[in-house]
């Protein structure tokens, strides 16, 4: 029985079905998502807004920066981080910003990142070192396994940067093509005569529709503005959360209104207009950088099926098949 599974692991024809099976099955989980999907907007918009009562709490009892929101750290995990002490040795100060950006907040997404920090080597150590160790499935010379073990190493140290990178720019992507139209809404709101608290609890209730995660950068502004001693210090913080240069401008206008006392409206209507342009121009980069993309796929695919209909009827009339 062992010695079947070796086989088949090992076995390029088996790799590659199981490959296309994968893809099969990726194919159509990713066509099914948009129905399975749930509408996360009330359970992340009724997070951010019980966040208000915490961070009260923690400037009451004026506790360490890192216990915040969201769920705490599962214990084994806390377990593991504590008794190998991975804060001191990998660090989380740098990627403390990364995790606000990407959403994860609290000290129960730092000890997570450090969790798989820790495993995600480990495990890829174990597994380069059993199929390409182990089971020799290059069929290739030692030092060439263990350049593919290293490899794999290497692999799992880097995949929980590059998940978090990920899961940074798809959040920053749904904040730059809503970010306009909420800019839109907030100067609709500031003309209104609505105060700038005001203005931004009703933007993240009319935003949530189009970016889940604008809208809760907007309602954890708001909750900052209702406690922060200086609400320049909340405008800053959701330049940090966001990474967005747009957003970084308008924190920095709402900054300059409430220093000097500028008119803010004019400020808003101008940094709309640029979002729009922004996002406009980004749509235009990627339309014209779609044919150099369709170049590849059209020779490998489209090209051999048109010269096989050109040519085949000639080379049926020159075979006498006719």
């Amino acid at each position: 029985m062992i010695d079947f599974i070796i086989q088949k692991f090992i076995d390029p024809q088996f790799i590659a079905s199981m490959i296309f099976a994968i893809a099969a099955a990726a194919t159509v989980l990713t066509l099914a998502m948009p129905y399975l999907s749930n509408d996360g907007l009330k359970r992340r918009m009724k997070s951010a807004a019980s966040e208000r009562d915490n961070l009260r709490a923690r400037e009451r009892t004026r506790l360490h920066q890192g216990s915040r929101l969201r769920h705490e750290p599962k214990a084994f995990m806390k377990d593991v981080v504590e008794r190998l002490q991975l804060a001191k040795h990998l660090g989380v100060d740098d990627a403390r910003a990364k995790l606000v950006q990407a959403g994860y907040r609290g000290q129960g997404a730092e000890i997570a990142l450090l969790f798989y920090r820790l495993i995600a080597p480990v495990a890829g150590l174990f597994i380069g070192a059993f199929y390409f160790l182990y089971l020799d499935a290059l069929r290739q010379s030692t030092t060439v396994n263990l350049l593919a073990t290293m490899a794999s190493v290497y692999i799992g140290l880097k995949m929980p940067e590059v998940l978090l990178s990920n899961q940074i720019a798809k959040r920053q992507v749904s904040i730059k093509k809503a970010f306009p139209d909420a800019l839109d809404l907030l100067l609709i709101c500031v003309e209104s005569g609505m105060s700038i608290e005001h203005a931004f609890r009703r933007v993240s209730s009319e935003i949530g529709s189009m970016s889940i995660a604008l809208a809760e950068e907007l309602t954890l502004t708001t909750a900052e503005l209702s406690y922060l001693q200086e609400r320049r210090m909340a405008f800053e913080n959701l330049a940090a959360r966001t990474g967005v240069e747009s957003v970084k401008s308008v924190t920095t206008a709402l900054v300059q209104a409430e220093r000097y006392g500028t008119p803010l409206g004019t400020a808003l209507r101008v940094l709309a207009q640029e979002s729009r342009d922004m996002r406009m121009s980004e749509a235009e980069k990627k339309a014209m950088s779609l044919p150099p993309k369709l170049t590849v796929p059209m020779i490998l695919f489209f090209l051999p099926v048109l010269m096989l209909v050109i040519m085949m009827p000639a080379v049926i009339g020159a075979m006498g098949l006719k």
